[in-house]
Formats: C-alpha cells, sequence, structure tokens
C-alpha cells in the first residue's frame, strides 16, 4: 500500500507555502512562492487575495513532484493562516471586492478612536476578550463597507462575503462560486472583535455595534473537522482544519495542557500560554483567545501577549547601524563583552504592544556613557528580546493563575544560543527547542490528520515532539531583579514620546 501524507498550507505575511508531512511528523517537501506587499497610503498594508490564490494554485503540485507522490496519497489538508488579514469577495463572480487589508494595516486608527467613544463600547472586550483597536478585523470591515459604494448593500442581501485568508482558500478549493463553502475556525473568529469568547458564535451585539451585516460573515467551525472536500488544486482531498498561524504553533508545539505555553521568534514575537477550557480574562494587558477546539470538544483558550520587536531589532543593528553585516553575528559581537554595561534598548519603534499597549511610545537606549561599545549595543539588542518576554510571562502567571514551567521556543532567533540562555535567565525556567523549527505548518498538519485519524490522538502528537536543544536559568536571583528593575525604568521612559504637550514645550521642560 502506498504510503500516506498530510498537506498543510502555510498562508503568511510575505509567501504561502505548502508542505508534506508523514506519519511521525518529517517533512517530506516544501513549496514557497512570495507574494506582492502594496503600501499605497502611510499606514496602509494591502495583498492581493487572486495573486495568493494562484501562488496556492502554482506551489501545491510542485510540493506533489518534489515528494514523487500523487494526490490520492494525501489524506487531508490543513490551513494555517495570517490572521485578521480581511478579504470582501462577490459571491457570484468569486473576485475580491478591491484588495486584502492586511494585519499590519492602520488606516483605521480615525474610526476606532470614534468607536471607541461610542454608546457599547465597553462591551467590546467582555464580549471578545479584545480591546478595540486596529490590529482586528471589524474595523476593516466596516471601513471597506462604508469606503466601497454599494459594497454595504450588497453585503446585506449576501452578495458580499468576508473571511480571514482561510475562509478565502477554503471557498475556492471547495468549488468558489460553484458551491464554495464558507467557513472559519474558532481561533480566526476569535480575532475579529465579532465572535462572542463564550458562546463560539456572531454576537448580535458587537455586529450591531460595528454595524457589519450577519449574512456577510462564514460560519464558525472547530479547528479540527472536515469542512469541505476539494474540487480544485487536489481534488478529493478532505479540507480538515484551519488555524491562525499562532495558534497552530501553540498545536505544532503540542502545548495541549493548561501552563503550557510557547513562543516564536520572528520579526515580532508572539507568546502564547494555554489556560484551558475557560477563558482567563487579563487585566494585565493580554489578549484572551481561543487556543483551538478539537471537533465537539470543548475549546480550548489561550493567553496571548504580543511583542512588536524583537528580531526587527536585530535587523536595523544591522541594516540601519550597519554594525553587523549579518543578523548572525550579533551572537558574536555581543560574546565579546562580559554584559551589557549598564546600557539598555527598548525598540518601541512604533509603540509598545503587550502587556503596556502604549501607541505613543517611541524606542530608547538608556544608560549611555562613555563606556559603552558596539559590543554592549548587541548584547543590549538581545537582552531586548527576552526582557520584553518576560514581562509578557509575569503578565500570564497573574492572568492564569498557572505559572509557568518551561517555555518551548520556535521561529529564526532560537539559532542564538546566547539569547536563548538569556531568555532562560530572566524567566528563571528551562527553555526549549524542537527538532522542527516549522511549527506552524505542523500544527495545520497534526490538526488536520487528527481530524481524519491519520494520527489516533494527541499522546501520539506528543511522541512525535523531539527536544533538539534546552537552556537551564543559571543567573545570580539578586542580579536578575536588578536587572529587572533597570529595565523596567527604561521602558518607562519611552511613554507619551509622541503626544504633544499641553503648552508651551519650554515651560514643560522647566516644571
Amino acid at each position: 500500500m502506498a504510503q500516506r501524507y498530510v498537506m498543510a498550507v502555510d498562508q503568511g505575511t510575505t509567501s504561502t507555502r505548502c508542505i508534506l508531512f508523514d506519519q511521525r511528523g518529517r517533512l517530506v517537501s516544501v513549496a514557497q512562492r512570495e507574494h506582492q506587499q502594496f503600501f499605497p497610503k502611510p499606514g496602509w498594508v494591502e495583498h492581493d487575495a487572486m495573486e495568493i490564490w494562484r501562488n496556492l494554485e502554482r506551489i501545491v503540485p510542485q510540493a506533489l513532484r518534489q515528494a514523487g507522490i500523487d494526490v490520492g496519497q494525501v489524506v487531508a489538508l490543513g490551513i494555517a493562516n495570517q490572521r485578521e488579514t480581511s478579504v470582501l469577495w462577490d459571491r457570484h463572480t468569486g473576485i475580491p471586492i478591491g484588495r486584502a487589508v492586511v494585519w499590519q494595516d492602520t488606516r483605521t486608527d480615525t474610526l476606532v478612536d470614534a468607536l471607541a467613544g461610542a454608546v457599547g463600547a465597553d462591551q467590546v472586550r467582555e464580549r471578545s476578550g479584545l480591546p478595540l483597536a486596529t490590529y482586528f478585523s471589524a474595523p476593516r470591515i466596516r471601513w471597506l463597507l462604508d469606503s466601497l459604494p454599494g459594497t454595504r448593500d450588497r453585503a446585506e442581501r449576501g452578495d458580499i462575503l468576508f473571511g480571514t485568508m482561510e475562509s478565502w482558500l477554503i471557498w475556492n478549493l471547495t468549488g468558489g462560486t460553484d458551491g464554495g463553502v464558507h467557513v472559519t475556525d474558532v481561533t480566526n473568529a476569535s480575532r475579529t472583535l465579532l465572535m462572542n469568547l463564550g458562546s463560539l458564535g456572531w454576537d448580535d451585539e458587537l455586529l450591531s455595534f460595528f454595524g457589519i451585516p450577519r449574512r456577510m460573515l462564514p460560519e464558525i467551525r472547530s479547528s479540527t473537522e472536515i469542512y469541505g472536500t476539494a474540487r480544485r488544486i487536489v481534488p478529493n482531498v478532505p479540507i480538515a482544519a484551519a488555524l491562525g498561524d499562532q495558534h497552530a504553533a501553540l498545536f505544532g508545539q503540542t502545548c495541549f495542557a493548561p501552563g503550557e505555553a510557547k513562543c516564536t521568534y520572528g520579526t515580532g514575537s508572539f507568546l502564547l500560554m494555554n489556560t484551558g477550557t475557560t477563558p482567563a480574562r487579563s487585566t494585565h494587558g493580554l489578549l484572551t483567545t481561543v487556543g483551538f477546539q478539537i471537533g465537539d470538544a470543548p475549546a480550548v483558550y489561550a493567553l496571548e501577549g504580543s511583542i512588536a520587536i524583537t528580531g526587527a531589532l536585530v535587523q536595523w543593528l544591522r541594516d540601519g547601524l550597519e554594525m553587523i553585516a549579518t543578523a548572525p553575528e550579533i551572537e558574536t559581537l555581543a560574546r565579546s563583552v562580559e554584559d551589557n554595561g549598564g546600557c539598555y534598548i527598548v525598540p518601541a519603534f512604533s509603540g509598545l504592544f503587550a502587556p503596556h499597549w502604549h501607541s505613543d511610545a517611541r524606542g530608547i537606549i538608556a544608560g549611555l556613557t562613555s563606556y559603552i561599545t558596539k559590543g554592549h549595543l548587541a548584547r543590549a539588542v538581545l537582552e531586548a528580546t527576552a526582557w520584553q518576554t518576560r514581562e509578557v510571562v509575569d503578565a500570564m502567571n497573574a492572568d492564569s493563575g498557572l505559572e509557568l514551567r518551561t517555555l518551548k521556543v520556535d521561529g529564526g532567533m532560537t539559532a542564538n544560543n546566547l539569547l536563548m540562555q538569556f531568555i532562560a535567565d530572566v524567566l528563571n525556567v528551562p527553555v526549549v527547542r524542537p527538532m522542527f523549527a516549522e511549527t506552524v505548518s505542523l500544527g495545520a498538519a497534526y490538526a488536520a490528520g487528527l481530524a481524519v485519524g491519520y494520527w489516533p490522538d494527541m499522546e501520539r502528537l506528543r511522541r512525535n515532539w523531539h527536544r533538539a536543544a534546552q537552556w537551564l536559568p543559571d543567573m545570580d536571583p539578586a542580579k536578575r531583579a536588578r536587572e529587572y528593575a533597570h529595565w523596567r525604568r527604561a521602558v518607562e521612559l519611552t511613554f507619551g514620546w509622541t503626544r504633544p504637550f499641553d503648552d508651551d514645550p519650554e515651560d514643560a521642560l522647566s516644571r
């Protein structure tokens, strides 16, 4: 009998990848294609949803050819996707209504400010678990409905559909205008500001508050179930899983028990902690979200801390200051000194995300003296990622009533051993990296494989997880406390940087 495989599609912010996995969770083949980024105005970021669909049409056959298999050996397909990116399209033609508005886009800032002062704004976080912010989908949908003539009337008639990227791809895969299935999963729905975190359904009060017609929204389903059978690209293959990318990474890292957490270290970083089957409401600046839901089982919730700038700070040292030629060189440069020399860098380039949420903050280098060299700056750059992780973990421990005992890590920055050791030191818990770093696509594959019985249960998935590296804490507690206090003082200096002075700035300074 021919060997069978699971296919994962990782639809990311800059590219789309197709990866085939075998039963031991090993990568068999991968095909990838980038798509164009559009920046039509300051703060606007857009994608062409049709280009992304066409890219999928190209890379899936490529991945099959590389593996030397035919589509009949694929038992299921799972999708992980960039979250919050919003697409509207015509149900009858299958053509998008303009470009997709990307999660990084901030064009809705004025709308969000106006909504924040409207009646019912206090219910948004209570019902959705999320703050009212440009980051999420609902303000984008409202902006598109208001800005594109005739769109609202057509949406109310059910002629215009909304979806995040997994909805768009599933609709197209399952037939598009000829019977395409219009669904989303609970993890993606939980990022729209429109889903009730308790009922896991679209919330009438939130729909009314944002002015969004229910008829344009997809049906909310679990993360692991058969949504439909593909009629295009991979005919007859069950579409059996969908998760937002960070939720897929949580699943791929097998964080199946309350208190287990993962952090994906990339341009920015995302730390998610499994909090069990009851939502943990945050009072410390974190997001309450759905971690995953397996079929008819109760949803598993998570707390999420989003850090805006981590790997991007290394890129800035490389490209902006030209202190290093390649990103890996930062470790060698940082190891040329014993410590940071009293220097701290807070990378609030475009504000601070969790747990502070200060959009008016800007970056700062504190503690500069003539003693500081580029080695100290390199070390402070790495330490900034660790201290930001510590702030999020402290908030998670406080909100969840749980205590982090181990942090599972993935992403490009985990290749930096000095950084990983420093994270273990400042968290005072072991940091572990798995053998297979592509946890987003692996999570989508695991979820799809579970749905069709390719893997029998979650315990089997745990057995697939193997540790590649571990860093154990080795820092004097008094030093840890002292350094953290310095870091927090530096963070406070970034607050309010873009806020206008109430009166003459000279008078403000003299006071």
